[in-house]
């Protein structure tokens, strides 16, 4: 569910008009939901009631400011993944002890950052790091929580792309060599164990994958606390995936994953922490574009929008499909016609669907992605000097830009002309 309805034909963010942001803030731009994004973290932590919990939301998928402030009062935690992250998470107000750092790549720097900063625990994901880890730690005369992250080589059924728990992705450690890895662990004086970590991947549609990692997690639990290791705490990842077309099969409910974690862990008296991303920021964002043009083709028409890949990389990154409806709802009887749908980019790889059945629309019509607020603003980039592209809030019938669209002279003032040119 979300909040982005059409009432007598408009389409509303809440209870603002979409056309009305539009007008505002200029197009394209991103609008956010904060019923939406409050729901979703609620119905996580609803279904993990009865369970010692911390939902931390996964900072990745949507990493503004007032985006983490919503959340953090809610009461969730936060998972980053590098130290503009956890600096980001630190400006919004959440204290050290409800940040979780992952991530393959820590570097020196950014343990350091954490370490001074504050942190909950870090989920290390290989030796290496463990041992840099550690001698940061000494260095700074502190001791270091940590969990270790083992990938459990289960097919998570997604994307290639964001599939992590296989044996030849690149995160974690193999399971069978945690027994060896958690004694290296134990150790190292800078270091402290104190959970285990696992993460299979994103945009999961079904439960059987999390079934069958978080059973191998509650064995692994079992055998470590026999070689003496205090285990208090498991990390389970995040990944539960949203309806992106709304013809699809709905993936499961938080409800029913929550079920499923209580039944393969809830009884070795663990603290749960889940890092959900995606289904909470997901639905809770549009992305509003205008139609400059439309362009008959050989055989096919071309929708172009101002929007652009390098606004939203999704489709042309992981061919990702996007809901994309009118602003304006189309009139009854109204016969959808096959069109593609593109932006202004000079690259083929600039088309965000084909074929799409859409009403009519003209120049100066507005159209919205849904399903766009997660993994559509962060990483949207300035390729062919396009500004980034604002970011609105709406709360009931307020809005506010919680990020401005740069102006070109700020964009061309950000470099620096050498003093031999």
């Amino acid at each position: 569910m979300d909040h982005f309805l059409y009432r007598d034909g408009r389409l509303f963010a809440e209870d603002v008009a979409v056309a009305e942001i539009a007008a505002s803030v200029g197009t394209p731009f991103y609008v956010y939901s904060t019923a939406t994004l409050l729901r979703h973290f609620r119905l996580f932590d609803e279904a993990l009631e009865g369970l010692d919990h911390l939902v931390c939301y996964a900072m990745k998928a949507n990493s503004n400011q007032a985006v983490l402030q919503t959340l953090a009062q809610a009461g969730a935690g936060m998972d980053v993944v590098s130290g503009g992250e956890y600096l980001r998470a630190k400006a919004a107000g959440v204290p050290g002890d409800r940040i979780v750092f992952s991530g393959v790549g820590k570097t020196r720097e950014e343990i350091r950052l954490a370490l001074e900063g504050g942190i909950r625990q870090f989920n290390v994901e290989s030796e290496p790091e463990m041992a840099v880890l550690d001698a940061v730690a000494r260095d700074l005369g502190v001791v270091a929580p940590i969990t270790i992250r083992v990938n459990p080589d289960v097919d998570a059924k997604t994307h290639a792309k964001i599939a992590t728990g296989k044996s030849e992705n690149k995160f974690g450690i193999p399971i069978a060599r945690a027994r060896e890895v958690y004694r290296l662990a134990a150790e190292m004086p800078g270091l402290r164990v104190i959970g285990i970590d696992v993460h299979i991947g994103s945009q999961l549609t079904e439960l059987e994958p999390y079934r069958l990692a978080y059973q191998k997690v509650a064995e692994l639990t079992e055998v470590l606390r026999a070689d003496g290791h205090q285990i208090t705490r498991l990390d389970l990842g995040g990944g539960l995936g949203i309806p992106y077309a709304r013809s699809n099969e709905a993936p499961p409910l938080p409800t029913d994953y929550g079920k499923l974690v209580k039944e393969t862990l809830g009884h070795l008296g663990c603290e749960i922490e889940i890092e959900p991303g995606r289904l909470i920021a997901g639905n809770a964002g549009l992305m509003v574009s205008e139609v400059i043009y439309v362009k008959s083709g050989e055989g096919r028409d071309f929708l172009i929008l101002d929007g652009a890949m390098n606004d939203l990389i999704r489709p042309a990154m992981y061919d990702a499909y996007h809901d994309i409806i009118s602003v304006l709802e189309p009139a009854p009887g109204v016969e959808p016609q096959p069109i593609d749908i593109v932006g202004p980019v000079c690259e083929s790889g600039d088309t965000f669907a084909k074929q799409r059945l859409m009403p009519p629309l003209r120049a100066g019509d507005l159209v919205a992605f849904r399903s766009a607020g997660a993994y559509g603003a962060v990483m949207s980039s300035e390729y062919n000097s396009r500004p980034l592209v604002p970011e609105v809030l709406v709360k009931g019938d307020q809005f506010a830009v919680i990020r401005a669209r740069p102006t070109f002279d700020e964009m061309i003032k950000r470099d620096t002309i050498p003093e031999w040119l």
